[in-house]
């Protein structure tokens, strides 16, 4: 039987307290804006508020993915990947995706236990076929909300323009991000994740952060993110 380090055993129970507690408070917190979205969803267009997406998992185990819905109802049949100018987004889906208030039902996902905050983005099992016995090794962490591909590439819909889709492209972007994930896997530590959920947090913003600076060689500063 496989023993486990003391200090990977510390750190993966003070990450889930804190999943645990930051997404308890921050759901009751943002309950009225969860509210508020639901409505402006459905006003915009018909279908559900939320949308459930597929995606892998820790140790490759499919879950669903809660987000609010920003595509026109039955956007699911046509690609998983979206990309600017694709006219399923509806118009308000355009202004949750931007400020990535499409993404606050993960939170549910972090408090249920198969997200975390910090972590490489969940992929569709569509585009998780392509992956090779290497980049599988991402699926030893829990997937997140934050991660170094996010603040390496924050507008990632702009980075594939077009309306459809060139797949050689996308699985090119895909493996690019994945380099970034298999990094996190080898250098992961708390504050680590404390660091990478504070530069997403202003990536979003287009504000950059300096991690060189602003952190210790061991807390990812070393990672090359400009």
């Amino acid at each position: 039987m496989d023993r486990v380090c003391p200090s990977r055993m510390c750190y993966e129970t003070s990450k889930r307290c804190f999943d645990i507690c930051l997404s308890a408070i921050t759901l009751a917190l943002l309950s009225p804006v969860f509210l508020f979205v639901a409505i402006a969803v459905k006003c915009d267009s018909q279908g559900p508020s939320i949308h459930k997406g597929l995606r892998v998992g820790r140790q490759g185990r499919p879950f669903n993915i809660y987000k609010f819905r920003t595509m026109v109802n039955g956007a699911q049949r046509g690609s998983p990947v979206t990309t600017e100018g694709d006219t399923r987004i509806t118009r308000f889906g355009r202004i949750l995706r931007r400020w990535k208030i499409d993404e606050l039902p993960n939170l549910i996902n972090i408090f249920m236990g198969n997200m975390s905050f910090v972590g490489p983005r969940p992929e569709s099992p569509v585009y998780v076929n392509y992956y090779t016995a290497k980049q599988r090794q991402v699926f030893s962490v829990k997937p997140g909300i934050a991660c170094l591909a996010q603040i390496r590439f924050p507008n990632e819909q702009s980075l594939l323009k077009g309306q459809e889709l060139n797949e050689r492209v996308y699985l090119q972007h895909m493996a690019n991000k994945l380099e970034l994930d298999l990094l996190y896997v080898e250098t992961s530590s708390f504050w680590g994740d404390l660091a990478i959920l504070v530069c997403t947090f202003f990536a979003v913003f287009g504000i950059k952060i300096d991690l060189t600076k602003s952190f210790r060689r061991n807390h990812l500063c070393h990672l090359d993110l400009s």
